[in-house]
């Protein structure tokens, strides 16, 4: 049965049977965990991280941003969780889910590539700056290069 909404619940440790219509959170590890919202099942682990989702916790609910993509589980389920509000969103195409997974190993390469050189960014006077465009560049010849099963869940 697929889920309208998600109730949500503060927790160290992720437990290792999952409630339909909860999301865990942990914080100590960043960590949020849900049923898929489409009733299929599958346990969505969504790390919390500058480079992967966001949490928000308004006090009363809670949101997780970007969209939930599960394009490793059959239902290919797409949704976000707003305001503890599942909000469905359009079936993504083959071609569209590569595009994504493209996107996000470049943002993810490039964020920890600026964390990794620090605030000067490394950059070196009269050397060329590495943009996400060159990131994505690479991350689109990993893809390539890379078995499918080996793509994340985003």
């Amino acid at each position: 049965m697929k889920q309208t909404s998600f109730d949500h619940q503060f927790v160290e440790f992720i437990p290792p049977d999952l409630r339909e219509g909860m999301l865990y959170v942990s914080i100590p590890y960043a960590t949020a965990a849900h049923l898929c919202a489409c009733g299929c099942g599958n346990k969505v682990v969504t790390p919390i991280s500058p480079a992967d989702w966001q949490l928000i916790f308004n006090g009363d609910s809670v949101s997780l941003t970007p969209s939930i993509g599960n394009w490793a589980f059959l239902c290919k389920s797409h949704y976000w969780i707003r305001a503890g509000t599942v909000r469905w969103a359009p079936r993504w195409t083959d071609r569209q889910i590569a595009e994504g997974r493209d996107r996000d190993a470049a943002d993810r390469d490039a964020y920890y590539a600026g964390r990794a050189v620090g605030a000067d960014n490394g950059v070196a006077e009269g050397q060329p700056a590495v943009t996400s465009a060159h990131v994505r560049v690479f991350a689109k010849l990993r893809r390539w290069l890379t078995p499918r099963s080996r793509h994340s869940l985003k």
